[in-house]
């Protein structure tokens, strides 16, 4: 994460996650998918932009790295479903109530529009002036946050 690097300020998308770490009433896949949403939809578009100044390339939906890119997406839904078995439990051998809104909230979440989204906030971030690319990676840190707070509320 950049800002660690950097010394700056922790995003707030990270900062929700790291807030609950000790939360025993969260499972362990509540905590992979907030970190997967903190990844995808706030720190990759910056990645991607960054990648694009040092590669001299364009991020466009027209572009062999846009098809590069959108190729990925099959295994990691692959992976995400099978984090999603092994990881829906608490602690190791303890499972999740049979029934909870947690099984809903798993299933809205999608890698393949999440990566989407930040591919459209890449094109965004690169098309803007810097004074306001700042802005629009705020926005883009609480929407993330958003999302992050409502994958970490603790299952009954």
């Amino acid at each position: 994460m950049k800002a660690a690097l950097t010394g700056a300020p922790c995003p707030g998308c990270w900062q929700a996650l790291f807030a609950v770490r000790d939360n025993a009433r969260l499972a362990r896949i509540q905590f992979a998918l907030a970190g997967i949403n903190a990844h995808i939809n706030r720190d990759l578009p910056e990645a991607l932009v960054a990648t694009c100044h040092v590669t001299n390339t364009v991020p466009r939906h027209d572009t062999q790295q846009y098809t590069d890119y959108t190729a990925v997406n099959s295994t990691l839904d692959a992976l995400i479903d099978t984090a999603k078995q092994t990881l829906n439990v608490r602690l190791p051998g303890d499972a999740l109530p049979p029934v909870s809104h947690l099984e809903d909230l798993i299933a809205a979440w999608n890698v393949e529009a999440a990566r989407e989204t930040a591919w459209n906030n890449a094109e965004a971030l690169w098309n803007l002036p810097p004074l306001f690319a700042g802005g629009l990676m705020d926005s883009i840190d609480g929407f993330t946050t958003v999302i992050g707070k409502a994958l970490l509320v603790p299952v009954p």
